[in-house]
């Protein structure tokens, strides 16, 4: 007899459903064929287990499992429940006139447990695309998949669960979520706030600048001054994510398995911080099965790169593409796969070896040749793509120990939203900006426009300061946030001269 199962394979970050047919026949024999990995050709050890705990067995007769599309190579365990069902339906130990209306996964345990899978919310975006009425997965995955509307999902504890919903007509629960009301329930909510930072006033209004434009942003300062501590509180500060921001971000965090167990939609802007020691296949994705990187993860939200020059150099150079175009296409002799990336980097780096520089009590010095080899590990095309670069000093202790609590990031959010709303109001008719960040040269040239004292205070800094050509652009696009963030229609001198202030690395005397 044969029985037809639906499942279904995550490639990228989309999926593509799989068709199990199982067909039970005289004589004796399990065959798995279709491109199965090894944890899919073990699945027969646990399948059996947990049907003889559960009362039922695999029938002593021939059977053929053939997983069809059969070129597409199929891994993983979440194949378990399909192959567990087929069996039982093709030997007729279950009725299941109506299996072909479902899409099955899970993986299981040897008492018939469920575990949870991997790319729960792109296989039930597929199965609501080809028509399939219900969705069996393991309960701890169904609130992720319950994002989706008009497919009905039903979340699972255990085997016997699925065969009396088959069998006996005993109805799973089916699990139900208002995506909206999850949603923006926590929004508000930061696990890290600014009020938490004693001091550092500058810094937060330039994190300010950087969230409201999307700026990428550099943080150069001695050990000690509060810099990984203000990069992890940034994400509290940018705008909320809109629902579709946050669609596209689960589903990248579910291919991955990052999910949190009874979780729904990622209400909160990722964080990422990988360390130093990061291969450049980990920093942008791939490998033998390809799994989106860290700049992936990050996709919407932060990726923080501590300690900057200590990362291998060809590591940093893969990221000069990704944060151009804003995703990864990979491509390998078997595949090519296209993961999105819109992140915003921020780095940080201490000035020297030692941690110090023009610090006269400084407990290290480092000779100017050692920093220039230090520094120069950062190279120039990569600095091209930071926007603001600010020196952060120490905290004195009279602000440490003041009892006063700084400005929330509650209320930081607000004008940082404000200000977005100027800028998608601005660019709506452009495709691909939304932010300040993105814009060329040639939308810098029309909405970037600077009176003659402003053109004038730009040229003397340039030259007085010796800035590079390459911040010519990048303090306009960051003057242009600036004016944002006050409500002014043009930019001003007063924007373009504090602009100026967020080019430290660009000054004689640091890098080359």
């Amino acid at each position: 007899m044969l029985k037809k199962v639906f499942a279904s394979a995550v490639f990228g970050v989309e999926a593509s459903t799989v068709t199990v047919e199982v067909n039970v026949d005289k004589g004796v024999g399990y065959h798995l064929v279709g491109l199965p990995d090894n944890a899919i050709k073990e699945s027969n050890y646990r399948i059996a287990a947990a049907l003889q705990n559960n009362g039922y067995r695999i029938p002593g007769k021939k059977i053929t499992i053939n997983m069809a599309p059969a070129d597409l190579r199929k891994e993983g365990s979440a194949y378990d429940l399909t192959l567990a069902v087929g069996i039982l339906a093709a030997s007729g130990q279950i009725k299941a006139e109506n299996l072909e209306d479902y899409l099955i996964m899970g993986e299981l345990s040897l008492d018939g447990s469920l575990q949870p899978i991997k790319g729960a919310l792109p296989i039930a975006v597929k199965a609501r695309e080809e028509g399939f009425k219900g969705f069996i997965l393991p309960s701890q995955n169904a609130k992720e998949a319950a994002i989706v509307n008009d497919l009905k999902v039903y979340g699972v504890d255990n085997i016997t669960q699925v065969i009396e919903h088959f069998d006996k007509n005993i109805h799973i629960e089916e699990t139900i979520i208002n995506t909206r009301e999850e949603f923006y329930k926590n929004l508000d909510f930061p696990e890290f706030d600014f009020a938490d930072v004693k001091g550092q006033e500058s810094i937060k209004r330039c994190m300010e600048i950087a969230a409201a434009g999307g700026h990428n942003i550099i943080l150069i300062g001695p050990p000690g001054s509060g810099k990984t501590m203000l990069a992890k509180r940034l994400p509290s500060i940018l705008p909320p994510m809109t629902l579709h921001e946050a669609l596209e971000t689960t589903k990248i965090h579910s291919v991955v398995g990052r999910v949190k167990a009874h979780a729904g939609l990622m209400a909160q802007r990722p964080f990422r911080s990988p360390h130093h020691t990061i291969s450049n296949v980990a920093l942008v994705g791939g490998g033998s099965y390809p799994q989106p990187g860290e700049i992936s993860l990050s996709h919407n939200g932060v990726l923080f790169l501590d300690e900057l020059p200590e990362f291998k150099r060809e590591v940093l150079e893969v990221m000069r593409q990704p944060l151009e175009d804003r995703e990864v296409t990979i491509s390998r002799a078997k595949f090519t796969v296209t993961y999105p990336s819109s992140f915003m980097l921020v780095a940080s780096m201490n000035p020297s070896p030692g941690g110090y520089f023009n610090d006269p009590d400084a407990p290290v010095t480092s000779s100017p040749a050692e920093m220039q080899r230090y520094l120069s590990k950062i190279s120039g095309p990569l600095l091209d793509r930071i926007d603001i670069h600010i020196e952060v000093t120490p905290v004195p202790f009279e602000k440490l120990s003041d009892d006063r609590k700084g400005e929330s990031s509650v209320d930081i959010r607000k004008r940082v939203t404000k200000a977005r709303e100027v800028q998608t109001e601005r660019f709506k008719e452009l495709e691909n900006v939304h932010y300040n960040a993105q814009m060329n040269t040639k939308q810098i040239r029309k909405y970037c426009k600077l009176d003659d004292a402003s053109l004038q205070l730009l040229k003397s800094a340039m030259e007085r300061l010796n800035l590079s050509a390459r911040a010519y652009d990048r303090i306009l696009k960051v003057s242009r946030t600036i004016a944002d963030l006050e409500g002014s229609e043009n930019v001003l001198g007063a924007h373009i001269s504090e602009a100026i202030q967020y080019r430290s690395l660009d000054r004689e005397g640091w890098l080359g």
